[in-house]
């Protein structure tokens, strides 16, 4: 038995099998059937499910193997790109090589989207897309977890309890993610658990100690271990996030009471309009792969924060919510816009801005504010501390 068999993505010779079952199960076909046609009254639910199914079997019948899956996908993708982004860009990406396995750790804003958008470049760059790091708490029907296993993704099993079964977890995770890397399979991971809700992000060095319980070898320095992981820092940068509101919601309640409790199918929600919504420019940025003689977690971690914070590729958005806060900010001292962007048409991004702020009830417009200001403030700290980057 394989020794990653419960958290692998699915293999090539299981890949027809796993569409077969989905495909004759009710309740991938009742989503698909919601996502596709949300507003259908109930009435037309059953003869739209069978339509919806027909049409599924006849798209990904010839589908063997996932390259032949990821190829069909890339159609929906481009389309949903197209539909609900203005722009997607990206950069860095000619330093990287296909004959190396990348650890591309990423800022979190969006449960799905944030790998979707690093696959999406790399797939248009000729290279092979990564294995995807997905917590189990987002995996809580069936077909969900097949949909993402399908499309490489690879299970973190959050919700164990008790410490000696989170060793074994993290250690699984680790050789597992290990061995991706040492057969030249990329990996997508968040550089924290969890979506940065106020975007400030920050590595957790917690994820780094976990990555190296694989590597026994003791003959072998910290630095080596961690270059041996060919780090690769990666800002994923969203003009406006869908679910802005939601987050500056949970922030709220957060600073009033201590703590938030999700409600049921709040996370298959978030993932919904984050797939869905409008997101204006999209930036993808690649850093440079870290091969310097690194000390300790944190000064790997410290690095990580310094790229993704130096290569965020910042919106007109960003700026706006700076003005919003910047008392409270004197040592910030970004350009200004006509500089920045001196292209576009700033009257009319701030009218847009403006109302999407009106939008946020006012006791959450604090943490709406902050989490679009955070990146801008984070960048030019950065670029005050490390004048040379």
């Amino acid at each position: 038995m394989d020794n990653f068999d419960d958290i692998r993505p699915y293999h090539d010779d299981e890949v027809r099998g796993v569409l077969d079952r989905l495909l004759g199960g009710s309740a991938f076909i009742s989503a698909m059937t919601s996502l596709k046609f949300p507003k259908c009254p109930e009435f037309l639910q059953p003869a739209l499910k069978y339509m919806v199914r027909i049409a599924l079997r006849e798209e990904l019948r010839h589908v063997k193997d996932v390259a032949g899956l990821q190829d069909v996908l890339e159609t929906y993708i481009d389309r949903n790109i197209q539909k609900n982004t203005s722009q997607v860009t990206y950069s860095g990406q000619e330093s990287l090589k296909n004959a190396r396995g990348y650890l591309f750790m990423c800022n979190h804003r969006d449960i799905v989207m944030d790998p979707t958008f690093v696959n999406f470049a790399l797939y248009h760059h000729g290279m092979k897309t990564p294995r995807i790091a997905i917590g189990d708490n987002l995996l809580s029907r069936p077909y969900v977890s097949d949909l993402m296993r399908l499309n490489k993704s690879f299970i973190v099993k959050r919700s164990v309890k008790g410490r000696r079964e989170k060793l074994a977890v993290y250690k699984q995770l680790s050789a597992y993610i290990n061995h991706s890397l040492n057969t030249f399979e990329s990996i997508w991971i968040a550089q924290r658990e969890g979506r940065s809700k106020d975007s400030n992000d920050k590595t957790d060095t917690a994820i780094l100690k976990m990555l190296l319980m694989a590597q026994t070898d003791k003959e072998v320095s910290f630095a080596e271990q961690i270059q041996r992981l060919n780090i690769v820092p990666v800002a994923v940068s969203y003009e406006y996030d869908p679910c802005d509101i939601l987050k500056a919601r949970e922030l709220a309640y957060r600073a009033a009471h201590g703590k938030y409790d999700k409600a049921e199918n709040e996370d298959v929600n978030s993932i919904v309009r984050g797939i869905t919504g409008n997101k204006g420019h999209v930036h993808v940025s690649f850093g440079t792969c870290l091969e310097e003689e690194y000390l300790n977690a944190t000064d790997v971690a410290n690095e990580i924060d310094r790229q993704i914070h130096s290569l965020y590729y910042l919106h007109p958005s960003n700026f706006f919510a700076f003005e919003h806060v910047k008392e409270a900010y004197t040592d910030v001292n970004p350009p200004a816009l006509e500089a920045h962007f001196p292209d576009l048409d700033l009257k009319a991004k701030r009218e847009e801005f403006e109302q999407r702020l009106a939008s946020c009830p006012e006791t959450w417009r604090h943490w709406w504010l902050q989490a679009y200001a955070n990146p801008l403030i984070n960048k030019f700290r950065c670029q005050v501390s490390t004048p040379d980057s």
